[in-house]
């Protein structure tokens, strides 16, 4: 099964990243994420045999939650691979040290991730556009008080994304 951390947003903040999606794909074209699909990643683990789930969920268990404020306030394009997302212009401190802390715990536990440098962002769009300009979107504050493990299913018409268990703060 694939599988990943992440960041998993209540309704109020999905609403929010809906509109900026509505915005952004105005002047981007692309295809949309699914709302119930909207999350940061913090850390992608990919394909997990299913005997090594207990041994992932063991290693985040070793994290602290913590509650954190985080504003998403930034649009963004990344020409490379055509997505538009939204972003923090701050990552608050909490949530780099709840990244490295995850990170670590899934190293000393030899569970292989992407080792990519973390980016604060959800990905709203694909095969988008680049934006001749980015517009100004109001502030998403989005309150963490917590992260998911969270499964990939794969289906004919995209992917659906199913949390597996939360840890809360």
């Amino acid at each position: 099964m694939r599988l990943f951390f992440a960041l998993w947003p209540d309704d109020e903040v999905r609403a929010e990243l809906e509109r900026w999606s509505r915005e952004l794909h105005a002047l981007c074209g692309g295809r949309t994420t699914r709302p119930e699909n909207l999350h940061v990643t913090l850390a992608f683990l990919g394909k997990v045999e299913e005997a090594r789930v207990a041994e992932v969920e063991r290693a985040a268990s070793e994290v602290a939650p913590r509650a954190v404020s985080l504003v998403l306030d930034q649009p963004g394009y990344w020409k490379h691979n055509r997505i538009a997302w939204a972003g923090a212009s701050v990552v608050p401190p909490a949530l780099e040290a709840l990244v490295s802390e995850l990170r670590g715990a899934l190293a000393k536990s030899q569970i292989r991730f992407d080792a990519k440098s973390f980016v604060s962002h959800v990905t709203l769009l694909r095969d988008a556009r680049e934006p001749a300009a980015m517009p100004a979107l109001a502030p998403i504050e989005w309150r963490l008080d917590g992260f998911a493990l969270v499964q990939s299913v794969t289906l004919p018409r995209g992917s659906r994304y199913e949390i597996r268990k939360s840890w809360k703060g």
